[in-house]
């Protein structure tokens, strides 16, 4: 199993800034950080899987040692397969951490040579989430603070309104 190794699932629908600094500051403590896009058929996404594998591709194009992925299935049967040895999760608020912690515990049982690092958000990016891009976005609100510029403008198009009452 690698140490070195991190991966940092999610759904990145659409990626945020909060989710590129977490990228970038795992790319400072890790020697590798795998970016993979779980596909949840239960949930209906915004962007495709590959819309967003590309997304992540252009954002994550700064960090040599960072590389994105797209996997169908569950989380530590993806981590044994990169034999990784970490999982990274970013928590925004105190709300976060009950799922994640529960999420943390099931990985665990399942896979328990795997570690899950939690990170915190950084304040000015705390408030940020995928479901806000898209709310604020689909009203026709200013979403530029809130994904990186590499991808601003693909953001916006897809969520741009079309044609309100």
């Amino acid at each position: 199993m690698r140490k070195g190794l991190c991966v940092y699932p999610g759904s990145f629908d659409p990626v945020t800034v909060g989710h590129a600094d977490l990228i970038g500051r795992a790319s400072k403590l890790f020697d590798s950080v795998i970016v993979v896009v779980l596909h949840n058929p239960s949930k209906r996404g915004c962007f495709t899987v590959e819309e967003r594998v590309n997304m992540l591709m252009e954002v994550c194009s700064r960090w040599p040692n960072v590389k994105t992925d797209r996997y169908d299935g569950l989380l530590v049967e993806y981590v044994k397969k990169q034999d990784a040895g970490v999982v990274l999760r970013g928590l925004r608020a105190m709300t976060d951490i009950s799922g994640e912690y529960q999420m943390a515990q099931v990985n665990r049982h399942m896979a328990p040579e795997t570690e899950t690092l939690f990170l915190m958000a950084a304040v000015q990016y705390a408030h940020i989430s995928s479901s806000i891009v898209r709310e604020v976005g689909g009203f026709g609100g200013d979403i530029s603070a809130f994904v990186p510029a590499a991808i601003a403008q693909q953001v916006y198009e897809r969520l741009r309104p079309r044609g309100r009452l």
